[in-house]
């Protein structure tokens, strides 16, 4: 397993297992307001989740539109799959064919590396993976999974 296969796989995991913990919260524990993230933990999914969508779009030439409501949990999952596999092909064909150093036009007409967008998305991702983490503490979610590399490493790895 390359670096970028193993920041993939880790990145994904790691937003599965927050998500999946997530199933059993009423809507209004999911759209309760905190003073961090994008205020509740439903829109700091959603929000992880279109970023995903958005900068895969713009790498590829095929920028989305977002035309979602808010989300179930169940819904949240589906997209997160559906989302990061696209966005998980997509950085492991420009891998492949040896073009993360070169570069597109993003939103705001600035010159971006495929290589530095895929490592953007991935730290976005644990950054608001620690939020929602603190989120799910407030709310009271006991057994908290871990989601750091070194677990999923260890776990991977068979032990």
């Amino acid at each position: 397993m390359d670096l970028l296969d193993r920041l993939l796989a880790h990145d994904h995991w790691a937003t599965a297992r927050l998500l999946d913990v997530s199933r059993g919260l009423s809507d209004a524990q999911l759209d309760q307001p905190f003073d961090i993230g994008h205020r509740s933990l439903r829109a700091t999914f959603d929000h992880m989740i279109l970023n995903v969508d958005f900068w895969t779009g713009l790498m590829v030439e095929q920028p989305i539109k977002d035309e979602r409501d808010a989300s179930s949990v169940a819904t949240l999952i589906e997209d997160h799959e559906r989302s990061y596999a696209t966005f998980a092909t997509v950085a492991r064909q420009f891998r492949n064919e040896q073009r993360l150093e070169d570069t597109y036009i993003d939103h705001f007409a600035a010159r971006k590396t495929f290589g530095g967008t895929i490592i953007h998305v991935v730290l976005h991702n644990a950054e608001h993976r620690t939020e929602a983490l603190h989120i799910l503490e407030r709310l009271g979610v006991p057994d908290l999974p871990e989601v750091d590399h070194g677990l999923w490493d260890y776990e991977t790895q068979g032990n």
